[in-house]
């Protein structure tokens, strides 16, 4: 049985939202999420597009290299804290878990090359 149930989001970690977005949604032509009849964009710092299997999101007010960090990979996984457990087991370097949102359970690690990923579950609230 698989750990991950698939990838969840990308997030790209960007400084001009307002940019980023017009060059995913008007260019590119990636579906805006829940924030589809807005306009502005330079006062979010977390925008969705629906790209089929997984969501892109654009996180604002990045203090990294923009443009050089990787972007983060974040899997689904149906309990953050067995997954974790799991994943320490197989000698993978894990942070604790936290409450991102209601009923969102997020988990750090990194892979070999110290590529930082996350693990999420969701519950419905």
């Amino acid at each position: 049985m698989a750990l991950v149930s698939g990838l969840l989001e990308i997030i790209l970690y960007v400084k001009d939202m307002q940019k980023q977005v017009r060059f995913y949604r008007d260019v590119l032509g990636l579906p805006l999420g829940e924030l589809a009849g807005e306009t502005d964009f330079s006062h979010h710092f977390w925008v969705e597009f629906d790209t089929g299997s997984c969501t892109l999101v654009l996180h604002g007010g990045s203090e990294g290299r923009v443009g050089q960090d990787a972007p983060r990979l974040v899997f689904r996984v149906d309990d953050v804290e067995m997954a974790r457990r799991a994943l320490v087991g197989r000698g993978i370097k894990m942070g604790q878990y936290r409450l991102a949102a209601p009923g969102v359970k997020v988990c750090e690690g990194t892979d070999p090359e110290g590529n930082i990923f996350s693990i999420e579950s969701r519950q419905e609230v």
